[in-house]
């Protein structure tokens, strides 16, 4: 098996995909973002936010519809999508055929963060996660979905587009049956097989992400300290995911970048306010110098920065 390649700033570089002079909205595509739910709506508007600073030109947030006034007064750049609600204020499963619909305009999804584990939500999250029309990356409350009946036996699929699982160690385990010791034990080696097993990508989050693509081809990211390990730092990191699926970008390649800025923004906070006091909205904030510093490959600018929250 060859070995996992270190991700770099000219490797994200190159990847990322061009922004010509002449372009408009259209030409960086639109994230649907289903999202939310009484109680965990930050959830969704992290990921939105994150979305809005990694370079899609449109977002829309799926969302229950008791709390679709409240996301469309705190987003100001991101449309919503109200859509039927349990009575825990949650998504119900009537649910799926508007969203698979709102699908048909739409380059990417982006599913997960914030659902809750309601009975019915988790119908909703399984439907979408292995039906939607487009390639699309499964965090958080989805990827407990999928794992809700046993192991998670892939995607049989082949027809579908591009899948990324974003599991950190506790979920991986669930996914797979097996212990989080097991998981932690080879890392590289647990995601690259069961990328080839699910036929997705894995994002195997913790201190030194993997990402594995079903071909074997694995990347790991050398970046990204202690103050990313918070709640809602996973929800930020789908939402610069899938912004960069929407872009056209390969789901191996949209998984590997987003790691890798998603750990130089934390970086860049860390050196800056110091790993305790950051916050998942702090990462957000720091985004533009993370792809900023990508982008040039000039780091010390990025670090030197003493107005990172402003």
């Amino acid at each position: 098996m060859q070995d996992a390649v270190t991700l770099t700033d000219s490797l994200a570089r190159e990847w990322l995909p061009p922004r010509p002079a002449d372009a408009h909205k259209g030409t960086f595509g639109h994230l649907l973002v289903a999202a939310g739910s009484r109680g965990m709506t930050g959830a969704a508007f992290l990921a939105c936010g994150a979305a809005q600073r990694s370079g899609v030109g449109l977002v829309t947030l799926a969302i229950p519809r008791p709390l679709a006034d409240i996301a469309a007064a705190r987003l100001s750049e991101t449309m919503t999508l109200p859509c039927p609600a349990t009575p825990e204020e949650t998504f119900s499963p009537e649910a799926i055929p508007r969203v698979l619909e709102a699908l048909d305009c739409r380059n990417a999804l982006a599913l997960g963060p914030g659902l809750s584990r309601q009975y019915g939500t988790m119908a909703f999250a399984r439907n979408l996660a292995k039906h939607a029309n487009v390639p699309t990356v499964i965090d958080a409350d989805a990827l407990w979905a999928l794992g809700e009946t046993g192991p998670f036996q892939g995607f049989q699929d082949a027809s579908l587009p591009g899948r990324i699982l974003t599991p950190h160690p506790g979920e991986m385990a669930r996914l797979t049956g097996r212990s989080v010791a097991e998981i932690q034990r080879d890392r590289v080696e647990t995601a690259r097989h069961y990328a080839a097993r699910w036929q997705c990508v894995v994002v195997l989050k913790g201190h030194g992400t993997v990402v594995a693509a079903p071909d074997g081809s694995v990347y790991r990211c050398p970046r990204g300290g202690s103050g990313l390990a918070r709640g809602g730092s996973g929800d930020v990191l789908t939402g610069i995911i899938g912004a960069l699926l929407a872009q056209g970008m390969s789901p191996l390649r949209a998984a590997a970048v987003g790691v890798f800025a998603h750990a130089t923004a934390g970086d860049i906070l860390e050196s800056t306010i110091g790993p305790r006091g950051m916050t998942a909205e702090d990462l957000v904030r720091a985004l533009p110098r993370a792809w900023r510093e990508i982008e040039t490959g000039d780091r010390e600018s990025s670090a030197a920065d003493e107005n990172i929250l402003e």
